[in-house]
């Protein structure tokens, strides 16, 4: 199932020219620098920017074309804007209420209860809108786009005004639309740790015009694409709890490509956690070490090779079938003899567990 949208709209200054087909599930990110298009491609798919040539279809279902437009409030999705627009004369639960008025009855796939549950807002129901943190007026719009049982989920920065704290309280509840109600979210975000911890697929925009797509793993890691060469480029990898060491408290986490361990024994075996590690902090042997502190040590393969300035290169490598990335100085990659095809053990000084 997959989410296909093609739109021109021009502003003179300024032409938005996509064509894309994204996956119907998971979250996927629009990247790019300000002013790309991307929150008026946003707007176009909700249908509050009209492109009388447009096509939008979501999973089968033909919200425009040439000949049908559906109206932004005949379309079944949920929008959560930076500015939070909650109705301060009414309540929260009031506010959740009145948008769900206009779904009929046998279009309710989310109940107001799993609503009010998922985003954890029970407690706060009858209090105003203007008695409630930023946080917390945030949970309650999410919780009322979700509540109207959107079959797509449309963000645009909604963390974007809330100080980092704030963000690391709501980035779980957003995680946990796509996975437990099966909601495909469309997300923009300028945070590379937003986009880490939540997507699953990226859309890379450039002057109002689509440069790439694909999965977060391999869009991290493509040597073309300027993410992988950003001072912070860093891999994604999706791995499985597999047990624990509790006398040094520490977790296994099991991906294609081998093993990691990190710091903590909280997480129960089975649990699927996301990892993310830096190139700055993947270092290279021809052997496999033994006498080193760097506990995650494991077999990949060189992929390809990109310089970095006169001083550094960049490495793609593949653990099994996992890419990641490795940033070292050139002396070291011609000592090493490094290039496409040549196995290698990678050294992970520093392994984040995204929470």
């Amino acid at each position: 199932m997959t989410i296909e949208a093609r739109f021109r709209i021009d502003r003179g200054s300024f032409t938005l020219d996509v064509s894309l087909s994204i996956p119907a599930r998971g979250v996927t990110s629009l990247l790019g620098p300000s002013g790309c298009g991307k929150t008026t491609l946003l707007r176009a798919i909700a249908g509050l920017e009209r492109c009388h040539d447009g096509l939008l279809k979501v999973g089968g279902v033909i919200w425009q074309d040439g000949r049908r437009f559906l109206a932004p409030h005949q379309r079944p999705l949920g929008y959560v804007f930076q500015e939070v627009s909650l109705f301060d004369h009414l309540t929260v639960v009031r506010n959740l209420e009145y948008g769900i008025k206009r779904v009929p009855k046998s279009e309710h796939r989310v109940s107001l209860n799993r609503a009010i549950e998922l985003l954890g807002i029970g407690h706060l129901l009858e209090r105003a809108p203007g008695t409630l943190s930023g946080g917390e007026r945030q949970r309650v719009a999410i919780a009322r786009a979700v509540a109207v049982s959107p079959r797509l989920l449309l963000m645009d920065e909604p963390l974007a005004a809330l100080d980092p704290s704030r963000k690391q309280e709501i980035l779980p509840y957003i995680r946990s639309l796509h996975q437990e109600l099966e909601i495909p979210v469309i997300f923009v975000s300028h945070a590379p740790d937003e986009v880490a911890r939540l997507a699953n697929h990226l859309v890379l925009l450039e002057a109002g015009r689509v440069v790439a797509t694909g999965d977060i793993q391999t869009m991290l890691t493509r040597l073309d694409m300027p993410l992988a060469h950003d001072s912070d480029a860093a891999a994604i990898i999706e791995a499985v709890v597999t047990g624990h060491d509790e006398n040094y408290h520490l977790t296994h986490l099991d991906f294609s490509g081998g093993r990691m361990t990190v710091t903590g024994n909280a997480m129960r075996t089975g649990d699927r956690v996301r990892l993310q590690i830096a190139a700055r902090d993947v270092s290279l042997t021809l052997e496999r070490q033994s006498d080193t502190s760097i506990l995650n040590i494991f077999p990949a393969t060189v992929d390809a090779i990109i310089d970095e300035g006169s001083a550094q290169v960049t490495v793609r490598l593949l653990a099994g079938d996992v890419p990641l990335l490795s940033r070292i100085t050139k002396k070291s990659a011609a000592e090493l003899g490094l290039e496409p095809g040549k196995p290698v053990y990678a050294q992970a000084k520093s392994v984040a567990l995204l929470t």
